[in-house]
């Protein structure tokens, strides 16, 4: 959003750009009508303090996707590149286990302890 505007430029751009607004739906109590709009919350709190209109709880709830743990999805090579510099200095960590440079010899080496230590 742009910023340096005045309350006319205002809800002129947020009419405008609705699909950044929160979906409401509410139920007319005297009609029966549910019907769903886009306002702020500000606006949503003034309609649901009308007698008449009751706000309708969300039937379907959106979902975010790719959260949590999978941070190489979501960085850089120059970041990726910082963390196997410090994976250098600190080769015991679980950031060396992960980012970490090997030679040929030093994965055998791991691969060969995991398979003796899944044995026991």
């Amino acid at each position: 959003m742009q910023s340096g505007l005045n309350d006319q430029d205002l809800y002129s751009w947020i009419g405008q750009h609705k699909e950044y607004m929160p979906t409401y739906s509410f139920k007319n109590l005297k009609t029966g009508v549910v019907y769903e709009d886009f306002m702020s919350i500000k606006d949503m709190e003034k309609l649901k303090d009308n007698p008449n209109i009751e706000l309708q709880l969300p039937d379907t709830l959106n979902i975010i996707s790719q959260t949590g743990d999978n941070i190489d999805a979501k960085t850089d090579g120059g970041w990726k590149e910082t963390l196997a510099k410090i994976s250098e200095a600190h080769p015991a960590s679980n950031l060396a286990e992960r980012y970490g440079k090997k030679s040929v010899k030093q994965t055998q080496i791991e691969k060969t302890i995991k398979k003796h230590r899944k044995s026991r």
